[in-house]
Formats: C-alpha cells, sequence, structure tokens
C-alpha cells in the first residue's frame, strides 16, 4: 500500500478573508489573517487517508530567522499566548484534513512563511510550504488594539476613506482623502516600510520581537512616514517651490504616494505637509489593523522654547510683523491611535497622539508618540512620548505686542486661542466631530485653571513678552511695554463666514470709555498667508479718523472686494487686523482675525438609485465659476473601490458666472460605502476646487 505524503496545502484564502474582515485584501494575492483568531487551511494528501493515532503533523511558523515549531493536535485548549494547530473538530475528511492555525493576540505584525510537516507510520515524511500576513486584530479582547465598538472598528480599520479638516474654527474646510488600503500594492508598502526601518537594518530578530507592541509599530511608522532620518516614504516641503515634485495639495489618496515611494526604491515622494503625512500613516496603520483616525488641531502652537507662550507682533498700523521664531498654525493635522499603554497603566489607554510630520526630535528621530490623549488633558506630562510637546499644541496663551518705533506700545493675553478646535471624521458620517473635550478642560473650569505641571514653565505670573529678546534678536526691548487702553475699546467681526466670489464684510466698533471727547485713529489691514507661515504684505487696508464724545460709540462698516482677495482662496488664508490709536493718550488696542475664503465646490451626482457591483454607473460632476474672471484647468476624478484609476478633463475659458458639467462612468468592485471625489486645479491661480460623494454600494 502506497504510504502517505503531502501533496498540496490550501490556504482556503476567500473564507478566511470572510472570516478575518479582510476581503478588501483579495486583490493582493496573499492570505491576510489577524492575530488572536484561528484560520483554517486544508492538507491535500497523497496515498492513504491520516490516521491521527499512527501519523502526525508539525507545522514550522517563521518571520525572519524566527520560528516555532507548532504539533497539530486533536484539541484546541491550549494557552491563549501560544501558538497553536488543531485539526478541525468538524471535519472527519483525513484524505485531506483541515487544520486550524491560531496566532497568539500578541503575535508580531509581518510577513510569515510556514511549512506543515507530515511524519507517516512507516517513518516516511515530507512537508509543504505557503505563507501569510499577520495582522493586528482590534475584534479579540485579548488583542492590544481591541476597540470594543463595531462602528468604531468599521470606520477606523476598514473604511478606506476620510475626511481632513482644514481652513478656520469658524470657517472649516472639509477635504476628501482616500486611505486606498486596499487598492494594488499597498498592503505590500505597508508591510515594506517596516521592512526598511532603522530598527529591522539594525537587528531584525529584536525588530520583529517588539513589532508585537502597537506603541513600538506606531514610533517606527510615526518616523518612516516622512524621510528626515531614514528611508521615509514622503519629503516635507513648506516653502513656495514645489518645481521637483508635486504640491501637497494636489494629492488626493495614499495609494499613489506609497505605490511611488516602492517603485522608486524606497526614495521619499516629493512633497508633502502635515496633512499629507497624516493621511499615509493613517493607511498604514489601517493596514496593519490598528485602529487610527486623522485629527486637527486649529490655531495649533509650535513653542520652541516650551513656556507655553506664543508672541505675535504688529505694527501700529495692523501689519502682523515675522519676528518671533515660536509660530501659530492656522491648523495642523496628526493621528490618533487606539490601543491600551501596558507601559503606563489602564488610565492611559485608549486614543494616543502620533505625528509624522517632522517638527521636532524625540529621543532623536522625527517622530511624536504615542502620546496619551488622556495624559494631555490632565496635563501629565511625565508620561511618555511627547506629552509636553502636544500639550504646548493645545494649551499655549497667545501674548499679542503692537509696536511703534521700535518701542512696545501694547501688549495683550489670549488663553482660548490656541487649539480652540479639536476634531475628527464623526463615525459613519461624513461630517466634522468635536473632540476638544477629550484633550482640554473648559476654559475657567476648576481643572483648567489648575497649575500646570513643574515640567512645564508657567508663564502666569510675569508678562511673556520679556521672553521675546531671548530668542529673536530683531524684536525691541519690552521692559517699559503699556497694558491694554481702558480708554478705549475696539472689536472687529466679520458678517458672515467668507465665501468666494462675494465682498468680505465687517463691522469694527470703538467706544469711548471716558467722560472726555476723544479723536481716535481706526487702521485696518489684511494680509494673505500660507496655514504655516507668517503673511505676506499687505493687500488691503483702511485708515480714518473718528471724533468720539464722552461715553459714544461707533459702528464702522467696512469691506474687501472679490477683485482684491482673489489670490487669497483656497487653501490660503487671510490676516485681518484692526488698530484703535487713542491720539491724546497714545494707547492702542488691537483686534484680529486669520480665515479663510469658502472656495467653491464642485457638485457629484450620482444618476443610478441603486449601485451595484461589477456593473457600470454614472456620475455627473458640475462646477459654476464664481471668480470675476475666465479660468481653466485640469478636473481630476478618483475613487478606491470605484473607479480603476483616476480620469481627467480639461475645462478652458469658463467665463464668470457660467458652469460646466462632465459625466464619469465608474463601476464598483465590492460592496460597502465608498467615496467618489474630484479635484478642479485652476491653472494660473494655484486654486484647487474639490467635491466629494459617499456612493453606498448594494449586494442587489
Amino acid at each position: 500500500m502506497e504510504d502517505l505524503s503531502i501533496q498540496s496545502v490550501n490556504l482556503e484564502v476567500f473564507e478566511n478573508l470572510e472570516k478575518h474582515r479582510t476581503q478588501g485584501f483579495f486583490s493582493s494575492n496573499a492570505l491576510v489573517v489577524r492575530r488572536g483568531e484561528p484560520f483554517r487551511i486544508t492538507v491535500y494528501l497523497r496515498g492513504r487517508p491520516f490516521n491521527p493515532k499512527t501519523d502526525s503533523l508539525r507545522i514550522k511558523i517563521m518571520l525572519g530567522q524566527l520560528y516555532v515549531i507548532v504539533p497539530v493536535t486533536s484539541s484546541y485548549y491550549s494557552p491563549l499566548s501560544d501558538w497553536k494547530a488543531y485539526l478541525d473538530p468538524k471535519s472527519y475528511n483525513y484524505l485531506n484534513p483541515s487544520i486550524f492555525i491560531q496566532p497568539p493576540a500578541s503575535a508580531p505584525v509581518g510577513s510569515y512563511e510556514f511549512q506543515v510537516f507530515l511524519q507517516a507510520q512507516r517513518g516516511f515524511g515530507n512537508s509543504a510550504s505557503s505563507s501569510f500576513v499577520l495582522l493586528c486584530n482590534p475584534w479579540c479582547s485579548g488583542d492590544s488594539v481591541f476597540i470594543p465598538y463595531e462602528d468604531q472598528r468599521e470606520e477606523y480599520i476598514l473604511s478606506d476613506y476620510g475626511l481632513l479638516f482644514m481652513g478656520t474654527p469658524m470657517n472649516t474646510v472639509s477635504r476628501p482623502w482616500s486611505y486606498d488600503q486596499y487598492e494594488p500594492g499597498v498592503l505590500e508598502a505597508c508591510l515594506n516600510l517596516l521592512q526598511v526601518s532603522p530598527q529591522h537594518l539594525r537587528n531584525p530578530n529584536v525588530d520583529y520581537l517588539d513589532r508585537s507592541n502597537p506603541v513600538y509599530i506606531g514610533r517606527i511608522v510615526s518616523a518612516m512616514i516622512n524621510s528626515e532620518d531614514d528611508r521615509g516614504v514622503v519629503k516635507g516641503n513648506w516653502s513656495d517651490n514645489f518645481d521637483q515634485g508635486v504640491h501637497p495639495s494636489l494629492w488626493t489618496g495614499s495609494g499613489d504616494i506609497l505605490r511611488q515611494w516602492v517603485q522608486s526604491g524606497c526614495s521619499p515622494v516629493k512633497y508633502g505637509q502635515c496633512w499629507v503625512f497624516a493621511a499615509v500613516m493613517c493607511t498604514v496603520m489601517r493596514v496593519l489593523g490598528i485602529p487610527c483616525r486623522v485629527v486637527s488641531n486649529f490655531n495649533s502652537a509650535h513653542d520652541t522654547n516650551g513656556n507655553l507662550v506664543i508672541e505675535e507682533v504688529y505694527s501700529e498700523t495692523g501689519q502682523k510683523l515675522n519676528l518671533s521664531r515660536d509660530s501659530i498654525w492656522n491648523f495642523h493635522v496628526w493621528v490618533e491611535c487606539w490601543m491600551t499603554r501596558r507601559d503606563l497603566g489602564s488610565y492611559m489607554d485608549g486614543w494616543q497622539v502620533l505625528d509624522p510630520t517632522p517638527q521636532e526630535r524625540s529621543q532623536g528621530v522625527y517622530c511624536c508618540g504615542p502620546a496619551p490623549v488622556r495624559a494631555i488633558k490632565s496635563k501629565r506630562t511625565d508620561a511618555p512620548y511627547d506629552v509636553p510637546f502636544v500639550y504646548a499644541e493645545v494649551n499655549a496663551d497667545v501674548h499679542t505686542i503692537i509696536v511703534a518705533q521700535g518701542q512696545v506700545v501694547s501688549v495683550s493675553k489670549d488663553t482660548v486661542r490656541v487649539g480652540s478646535l479639536i476634531c475628527t471624521k464623526a463615525v459613519g458620517f461624513p461630517r466634522l466631530e468635536n473632540i476638544t473635550g477629550s484633550y482640554k478642560y473648559d476654559e475657567g473650569s476648576n481643572s483648567a485653571l489648575a497649575p500646570r505641571s513643574s515640567s512645564l514653565t508657567d508663564v502666569s505670573a510675569a508678562p511673556a513678552a520679556l521672553n521675546i529678546s531671548s530668542r529673536s534678536s530683531t524684536l525691541p526691548d519690552v521692559s517699559s511695554m503699556n497694558a491694554s487702553s481702558k480708554g478705549v475699546f475696539l472689536s472687529m467681526s466679520l458678517d458672515k463666514a467668507p465665501v468666494a466670489g462675494e465682498p468680505i464684510r465687517l463691522t469694527v466698533k470703538v467706544t469711548n470709555r471716558q467722560n472726555l471727547a476723544k479723536t481716535v485713529k481706526v487702521h485696518s489691514n489684511a494680509q494673505a498667508k500660507e496655514y504655516h507661515n507668517s503673511p505676506s504684505d499687505t493687500f488691503w487696508e483702511n485708515h480714518e479718523v473718528i471724533q468720539l464724545g464722552p461715553m459714544e460709540g461707533k459702528v464702522l462698516r467696512q469691506q474687501i472686494l472679490p477683485e482684491q482677495y482673489e489670490h487669497a482662496v483656497g487653501d490660503k488664508m487671510i490676516n485681518l487686523a484692526v488698530v484703535l490709536e487713542d491720539m491724546s493718550s497714545q494707547e492702542r488696542v488691537l483686534a484680529t482675525e486669520e480665515f479663510n475664503v469658502a472656495s467653491p465646490e464642485l457638485s457629484i451626482q450620482i444618476l443610478d438609485k441603486n449601485v451595484v457591483p461589477n456593473k457600470e454607473h454614472t456620475a455627473i460632476v458640475t462646477f459654476t465659476n464664481p471668480f470675476t474672471h475666465p479660468v481653466n484647468g485640469v478636473l481630476t476624478v478618483t475613487g478606491a473601490g470605484l473607479l480603476q484609476e483616476k480620469v481627467q478633463f480639461r475645462i478652458n475659458e469658463l467665463r464668470p458666472g457660467r458652469g460646466v458639467e462632465q459625466r464619469v462612468q465608474f463601476t464598483p468592485k465590492m460592496v460597502g460605502r465608498k467615496m467618489l471625489h474630484a479635484n478642479l486645479s485652476l491653472s494660473k491661480d494655484s486654486i484647487i476646487i474639490r467635491g466629494f460623494k459617499v456612493v453606498s454600494v448594494n449586494s442587489i
């Protein structure tokens, strides 16, 4: 009788992908499974049936040079911390036995090889080899990334699209982003990112073992997304010159970036800014099975000396001056990942800040986090990693200084502007969710008024402006600064959120608080700026002298016309300042606002009411020109799971007030919620107009 031997191994890919919720990776031609959950393989034998009493099976599981040999048993009872393999108790087909392989919930993430060894009754034996990819498992309660709510797992692991929030708190802009984790080549790129990290190249075995811990993985990925210290994915560029690469605002998804990085031999992709770094990191973490979301912090402080104070300097006519090394970005974008912190205790479990944008070094490397959000809120600045830096980003005070003829004439303090809105995409809906309360207490609460940790400098007892001269020799001496004027009051507000094509209207209120008449000058100034930079030259200003009787108040109406501000539409901001000068006392009062002008949106309409897989459907993209001049541009439409590749159309000489519509054909690949999004890049204006549509792909 012919003895027993292994003919082949069937990975039961379709069944395992469905069970492990990794169906989206079907096109990668790999078995992708999650730790802590068994997956089934079928061993096809040649010769007689397998006899569990006289024959034996063993499985050698290998990660690089590390390996474990696991006997195949008839019982699935064994410690959860060990690899185990057991015969399918529901199958009695011993000619083609089914085996369950169960990785521990703490197994390292990576690409595994395995061999099935057969030892037959007569001493004969042979083996067969195969492979699988192992990811973290937020559905498994024993995994350190377990998140207990199904809707959150759907959003923060499975969803391949999202919204990034930019602009300003008063006028937030939703930018669609395609995470592309199921697109061809993306899984392989994410795994390759781990393989080319300095930690892996230095000691592969130690790196493999440490990949069991999402804290370690988060720091590796945070460092590898930027290219400052290693063969990272994206090169940052905050200048005005992007000739050697792609303008950061033109990227629409992570797939193109990750594939280009791999195809170039791990040369950095040019270029990215904070939202690009964060969105690509979100893709990598979701691919690796770690729940992740992109977070925007509005009025984000970059405190270079750790004193929790940002100084901003204005001229006597309201022009903002670039005189301080500290800065406030109108918005900054990072990610949060969900994990337990066994190194810190259960109180620090949950969302952790990770920031791949290269700003400051952490333990010698450009990375940031994971910093527990709870540590940031509770001012636990002694907790690792990088809690003091993130704390300052959301809590620093702003001291605004007016200088005239080299002298400081006014200083005011704002304790609520920094971190005034922290938000992310809502679970299951294309809208903003305000999570500011996770980071900080309401201003004025007892917790908010509590002393800061001793590891941070408390400047509440001394004027912050005294610290300026130590950081920039170009700033004036502030030893004789004045307080804000008590004789006059000033306020400035926009009548409504600015919209492209309409005048920007503002209301200025001035009040005489004293029982004597006053003559005052009102200086208004507008400058265009990037979200991360100081403003450029003034593009609009207004100066007037008014008379105020005792205790009298007056209201001034001002406006900036579209033709004056159109160069600042889109991704740019406007810094608006009003300085009130009391001619008798020479005292000044300042009111400021930084805002964005909402660009028009592209409208996307889906013609079919019922969208189903593997059938062609039609979308119509519509745009109406709101500008005062004709526009030209390129319309690009993308959609992970809907379009195999981006489609582009040219738009020529579209006159003011005229509209254009473009039909786009798309064929969904799988059931689920997908996003179709469109960008119109205007040729001469450096403006990008966007639109998106969430498409529900149904099974029937």
